[in-house]
């Protein structure tokens, strides 16, 4: 059985998978002061603002909620994050972030750089009009 935002993608030397689940979630806002909404629209801005520890962590985080061994995820994130250009990182943290907070898999996301998304509601709780604008 697959679990609600757990992601595989490319990060590295090969494919892994990452979630993050309530208890990563609630770890990474302690760690980083910020909630995930914040921490997603710091890392996916078109100028992100992300500062590197909510990178780093979101990805270690994500590794472990994903089932990794925290020192394994460490040293992950030590040789793929803190020893790489950053901008590597930024995708990566938002395609997790994406993932935790729509709660979805990797075969839904499609376009994970956040273009493709959902269309645009108004904010109307009412049926859409069907009548020809005059």
């Amino acid at each position: 059985m697959r679990q609600r935002a757990a992601i595989e993608l490319p990060f590295g030397d090969k494919d892994y998978t990452f979630r993050l689940g309530l208890a990563e979630i609630e770890d990474l806002e302690a760690a980083c002061d910020m909630s995930v909404f914040l921490l997603h629209s710091a890392a996916t801005a078109p100028l992100p603002f992300a500062r590197l520890k909510h990178l780093s962590e979101t990805i270690r985080l994500g590794l472990i909620g994903g089932g990794m061994a925290p020192v394994a995820a460490l040293m992950l994130v030590k040789r793929y994050v803190d020893d790489r250009p950053l901008h590597e990182s930024v995708a990566i943290a938002g395609a997790i972030l994406r993932a935790a907070i729509e709660r979805v898999h990797t075969s839904d996301l499609g376009d994970l750089s956040g273009e493709a998304e959902a269309p645009q509601s108004n904010g109307s709780t009412s049926a859409p009009s069907t009548e020809t604008p005059s």
